[in-house]
């Protein structure tokens, strides 16, 4: 285990707890939508609104990707879990009180491997439990007064809590990114941050090498992880600050202000007791049969540690490539797509050099351009099998590397998919005629003497601008290692 970097002497100790909204279409506990976005409290039904007589029904599809997640990360799907009320008092919490999971919850243990600075960690589970969410407050254009809306009263959440075995802010952020990665893989989550839909809870503490776990205080809601990393950098340099002036730390929830990049406390930490929790006589125990775990996972796709295993293997990419050929199943799905479009599937010569040449072509021009635009790899422009085409004719040769970002850019903008009708009209067909190109050589050299008398006194950069040259006197469309092969030749 990797000894963990200090901070002016301290070390950190880092736990998150995520809140990951389930993809369903209704909510945990009963029948309304889920829809993002509605007018507020068009989506709230009398079960979501508490009122008298109503019962809650428990959501088969909500229990069905928390078990999908389980089996993911390797972990006990409890055969028989319990819902419990978590008493406490806010507006938009209708009930008085939130139905959670607590002694029992369905998915125990577990662990999420990630990548940090090329070195391989493991963040351990604790737990994931169903909830419900609660309604927001809204404190805007209500001149001084507070609006409810509880359209999200009642949303399906899976409460995902780690371990504290995290020992930075950048092995959070990363342990958080991998998190992300895997339900949106999955499909129980849309992964949407803005919206809410993914959101961290970070618990924070410091202590001196060797010593128990320092006091922790808990960060809610951060929405990014560009604000996860800040805030808790934020918030370990204040911690520091305080031991060192010889004062103690409270246990309290805080909140983030991105604008200040500072932390305040909202309220002193309630432990599990304030709570009140106790197993809500409303819903019967949660049974799960073998059987149904079972149907769960022959549903379920491929991992993505398993497919970049699977990558590495079959295709020969090295371990980061396969890493980022695998940071989404849309991703892993366009890099197969392009591959089997360069090569073929199943094998055979060359495979390796085509898997390369696709997964250099996503994570080069293509992913740049999706990062400038602000797109996912699936609304991409450039059809796979035309991506695939541009490929194979850099690798005959019939386009240098040059030309084919030209033609890609053509592609992406929608000028055609046909890849060499592309070529031909942008005058961008390399010369591969020997003769011509001896000829266009010849030329340089009898009216470069000075260039070609360095060479042979051997300075190399006279040799690249000689290449440069051949280039120049082709307008681009010589082959840049034959008209070098062939002035090496000619140079002796």
């Amino acid at each position: 285990m990797n000894t963990p970097a200090l901070i002016r002497g301290y070390e950190v100790v880092i736990g998150l707890e995520t809140h990951a909204q389930l993809s369903t279409a209704s909510k945990i506990f009963s029948g309304a939508s889920t829809r993002f976005g509605a007018e507020p409290n068009t989506q709230a039904c009398a079960v979501d609104l508490a009122l008298p007589g109503t019962l809650p029904v428990l959501n088969r599809g909500a229990v069905e990707r928390a078990i999908r997640f389980g089996l993911a990360v390797q972990a006990k799907v409890a055969p028989l879990s319990i819902f419990a009320r978590k008493n406490y008092f806010y507006p938009d919490l209708p009930k008085g009180y939130q139905i959670s999971q607590y002694e029992i919850p369905v998915v125990q243990g577990g662990r999420v491997e990630f990548l940090l600075g090329g070195e391989k960690r493991a963040v351990r589970l604790t737990r994931a439990h169903l909830e419900e969410d609660a309604g927001k407050s809204l404190h805007e254009d209500f001149h001084g007064s507070t609006g409810i809306d509880l359209n999200r009263a009642g949303t399906p959440l899976l409460e995902i809590v780690s371990e504290p075995d995290m020992r930075s802010s950048a092995e959070a952020v990363e342990y958080a990114k991998a998190l992300h990665a895997l339900v949106v893989w999955l499909g129980i989550c849309d992964g949407n941050m803005q919206e809410g839909s993914f959101r961290c809870d970070a618990n924070v503490s410091v202590r001196r090498p060797g010593a128990g776990f320092g006091t922790r205080r808990e960060i809610k809601n951060l929405n990014s992880f560009r604000f996860l990393q800040q805030a808790i950098d934020f918030e370990v340099q204040w911690q520091i600050d305080r031991l060192e002036d010889g004062l103690a730390i409270e246990q309290a929830t805080l909140l983030f202000n991105p604008d200040s990049g500072e932390t305040r406390a909202m309220r002193t930490k309630e432990d599990a007791h304030d709570y009140r929790y106790f197993p809500d006589p409303d819903l019967p125990p949660l049974v799960i049969a073998p059987e149904w775990v079972e149907q769960v996972r022959a549903a379920m796709p491929e991992l993505p540690g398993a497919m970049a295993e699977r990558f590495q293997r079959e295709d020969g990419l090295p371990a980061y490539d396969a890493q980022m050929m695998t940071q989404s199943l849309d991703f892993a799905r366009c890099y197969e797509a392009v591959r089997d479009a360069c090569g073929g599937p199943g094998g055979g010569t060359g495979r390796a050099a085509w898997a390369k040449q696709a997964a250099n072509w996503l994570m080069g021009e293509v992913s740049k351009r999706l990062n400038a635009e602000g797109l996912a790899i699936a609304q991409m422009p450039v059809a796979p099998a035309a991506l695939a085409a541009l490929i194979r004719r850099v690798a005959d040769g019939t386009v240098s590397n040059s030309g084919a970002r030209q033609v890609f850019d053509a592609l992406w903008s929608g000028a055609g998919d046909d890849v060499d009708a592309l070529i031909e009209s942008r005058g961008l067909k390399q010369m591969n005629d020997a003769g011509a190109l001896a000829a266009l050589v010849d030329e340089v050299l009898a009216k470069n003497e000075k260039s070609v008398a360095e060479v042979r006194a051997g300075k190399d950069k006279a040799f690249n601008a000689l290449v440069g040259q051949v280039m120049k006197a082709s307008q681009g469309k010589a082959n840049p290692a034959q008209a070098a092969e062939l002035l090496r030749r000619k140079l002796g």
